[in-house]
C-alpha cells in the first residue's frame, strides 16, 4: 500500500456499519470472521487487529 492509498471515503449504512476496503484488510491481514478492536480518539477511530484465543 502506498502513502497515497492510506485514506479512503466510506459510507455509514443505516445500521451504523462500515466496510473496511479490501486493500486495508489485506494490509492488516484480517479475514472474514476475525475481530478488530476499535479505539476512540478525539476525532478518530483506530482499528487494531486482535487475536481471540
Amino acid at each position: 500500500m502506498s502513502v497515497q492509498d492510506n485514506e479512503v471515503l466510506v459510507k455509514i449504512t443505516s445500521a451504523g456499519t462500515i466496510s473496511i476496503p479490501k486493500q486495508f484488510r489485506k494490509f492488516m491481514d484480517v479475514q472474514k470472521g476475525e475481530y478488530v478492536k476499535l479505539i476512540l480518539g478525539k476525532d478518530r477511530l483506530i482499528v487494531r487487529k486482535i487475536t481471540i484465543s
